[in-house]
């Protein structure tokens, strides 16, 4: 018998009027891109930027990322079902998004964005890699108010039984362990950009960025539920593969960038 457990219960739904409900998760997700808008002008006025070429750049980002966190998870996770009902990958509402093809739905919308504004690729993605850290701790917020994406049982104290799903066992909250790694990730990142007010060696946020994120994603994936069934019997499930290339390319990146010393902003 478990004593000391957290009974989870809380609904996903804020309000409901009609048809029509707000919820959690989706007051999260607005949130970063609301709270990344905010901290984007802030580094973007320190480098003398207009805040027009912000916009741009937030349209392109949040289209990038909502195509490809959709094409991510039915393409990554339930392949056979999306491709025999194409008409279903539209229907976002139904949920399912996968971060790995937010990962790299924002690398895509990031090179056009730079191919249309006459900006460096490096120069932009850095400057995102910092919010989308923060994004990553509301998005897994999300997640626990949706009681999904959890972990196998356990028997340490701060187990949650997501009671909504029938749960009568605690489960590891991995939902919250993400999102306190990403919001420790993204304070990381901030302050190496403030501590010289912009000026640090180019390349060194967005391999930070793909060594730390993508490393904690796959070392809590040994803790969480299987997501879909063909993972069952799996060493390494779809999020660990899909994490392994993240890290590699975080690791020559940073490489890459310590070797060529390139300091990315120095103010005027």
């Amino acid at each position: 018998m478990h004593l000391l457990v957290v009974p989870w219960d809380v609904n996903p739904e804020i309000f409901r009027i009609g048809s029509f409900a707000v919820r959690w998760y989706g007051l999260l997700f607005a949130s970063s891109f609301l709270f990344g808008y905010i901290i984007l002008a802030r580094i973007f006025r320190n480098e003398n930027l207009s805040d027009a070429l912000l916009d741009k750049l937030t349209v392109y980002v949040a289209i990038g990322t909502i195509v490809g966190a959709r094409l991510g998870h039915c393409l990554f996770y339930e392949p056979g079902y999306y491709l025999s009902h194409p008409g279903e990958i539209l229907k976002i509402w139904h949920g399912g998004l996968a971060s790995h093809g937010a990962g790299i739905g924002i690398i895509l919308s990031i090179w056009l964005f730079g191919r249309n504004a006459k900006r460096d690729f490096t120069w932009t993605i850095e400057r995102v890699a910092i919010v989308v850290a923060l994004s990553g701790f509301f998005i897994r917020m999300g997640n626990l108010m949706n009681s999904e994406i959890y972990g196998v049982e356990t028997t340490l104290p701060w187990g949650f039984v997501f009671l909504r799903n029938g749960e009568t066992a605690p489960k590891h909250p991995t939902q919250i362990y993400e999102a306190l790694t990403y919001l420790f990730i993204f304070l990381l990142l901030l302050w190496i950009y403030w501590r010289k007010k912009g000026a640090y060696i180019q390349g060194t946020l967005i391999s930070l960025t793909c060594i730390l994120i993508f490393s904690s994603r796959f070392l809590i994936e040994f803790l969480k539920e299987d997501q879909v069934a063909f993972e069952a019997g799996m060493k390494l499930n779809m999020g660990q593969i899909l994490s392994i290339p993240f890290v590699i390319m975080g690791f020559v990146w940073l490489w890459y960038s310590i070797r060529k010393k390139k300091i990315s902003y120095v103010a005027k």
